[in-house]
């Protein structure tokens, strides 16, 4: 037995679980129980998933029912056993939130270890089913969408370095798609010189074969793949919605992430893209006018049910002088803020060089942040560039 988590307990329970897991326990410090399993599980020392988790009877109904939906579609490998009074209301809304087992509060060892026994064979079971390969990762094609209401607030110097980060961690199982169909820029912020793009990659055989679409798709030196944009804005206009639900359907079922880079506003290649979406990064810049615009995507897309289980909001160019807190924008947009990036001045040159700030190893407080977003993703620790990587850009 390997790998079991213990949140929401106290002293009591945790040693008895303690003692049916045979001492391989890693308990959370007590407090809040997240909605976000990423926000959960970024205390885990080591970067690994558990096989089972154990939510003790301290945490609130609803914040464990919220939870544990959200890890039934992000993290699919992982049982979760509820320590509560059954009955039989509770454990129909359990069930529905993909809950593994109930566990009296009075269990003892014994009990508790022959359940957390039937969770690991149905988690390594899980796994086997969504990934009948060697590669039996819990985090298994993740598309996440980058979106923002408005433009020149950072989305591709985001989506690069997430990608970048992502590519740290799983070698060779990370994709990059740039659909701003009109104006997209990924492959100069990653000084590539693409021989094929987007609409490429969704016409012809490219559109049916995984294996003719990969053909289609240029790759960086760090490893990472990229379906970079087309070259004109009128062969951009040609590609539809339903394009890009294919693609990314396609991309879903080869690689481990895949990210997606979009237009500002929601337009139908970007709602696309949310509807395949498993988690969104909801990206603002930190001033009045780029929060409201936010609020108001946020409501467009809780109207129409886009809003995926994994959320996570993201407010660029923070700066102490522009007189807004992170409370004022929580307040503003009716959420939590997950991660703030701070103004930095290696932003223009790390774009305008074509290489990413997670790519190029510079301290930087603006870097420390966007290690923090991509450990809400990666299911391995990321290990810092020993030295910068030489230019790689094309000459004209």
């Amino acid at each position: 037995m390997t790998s079991v988590v213990l949140a929401a307990a106290g002293d009591d329970l945790r040693q008895r679980v303690h003692t049916a897991a045979d001492g391989d326990l890693h308990v959370l410090p007590a407090g809040r129980l997240p909605g976000d399993p990423a926000r959960l599980f970024e205390q885990l020392l080591d970067g690994e998933l558990p096989e089972v988790l154990v939510i003790g009877p301290d945490a609130p109904t609803e914040q464990v029912l919220t939870l544990a939906a959200r890890l039934d579609v992000q993290c699919p490998g992982i049982s979760v056993l509820l320590v509560a009074r059954p009955d039989p209301q509770l454990l129909q809304a359990a069930m529905r939130a993909g809950i593994r087992d109930l566990l009296d509060p009075a269990s003892d060892a014994a009990e508790i270890r022959a359940a957390l026994e039937r969770a690991t064979r149905a988690a390594a079971g899980r796994r086997r089913v969504l990934r009948p390969v060697e590669d039996t990762a819990r985090y298994t094609g993740r598309v996440i969408t980058v979106a923002s209401p408005k433009g020149g607030v950072g989305k591709t110097t985001i989506a690069t370095n997430l990608a970048i980060g992502l590519t740290s961690s799983a070698p060779q199982s990370t994709v990059l798609v740039d659909l701003d169909v009109q104006f997209g820029d990924v492959a100069s912020a990653l000084g590539l010189v693409p021989e094929y793009t987007l609409p490429d990659a969704v016409r012809g055989p490219a559109s049916q074969d995984t294996m003719v679409l990969k053909t289609f798709l240029t790759q960086h030196p760090s490893g990472l793949y990229a379906v970079c944009g087309s070259e004109s804005p009128a062969a951009g206009d040609s590609v539809t919605g339903e394009d890009v639900g294919r693609l990314l359907a396609l991309l879903a079922r080869e690689f481990r992430y895949v990210v997606v880079d979009t237009a500002p506003g929601l337009s139908e290649q970007t709602l696309a893209a949310l509807d395949r979406a498993s988690d969104v990064v909801m990206l603002s810049s930190m001033d009045v006018p780029g929060v409201r615009g936010l609020r108001k995507e946020l409501d467009v897309l809780r109207e129409l049910c886009m809003i995926p289980a994994g959320r996570h909001v993201v407010m660029n160019f923070a700066d102490p002088k522009g007189g807004l807190s992170v409370r004022d924008v929580e307040t503003t947009i009716g959420i939590g803020v997950d991660v703030v990036l701070p103004r930095s001045a290696a932003v223009p040159a790390s774009t305008n060089q074509g290489v990413p700030l997670l790519e190029s190893g510079r301290r930087d407080p603006m870097t420390k942040e966007l290690r923090r977003l991509v450990a809400r993703f990666a299911a391995t620790p990321l290990v810092s560039p020993k030295r910068p990587r030489a230019r790689h850009r094309a000459a004209s």
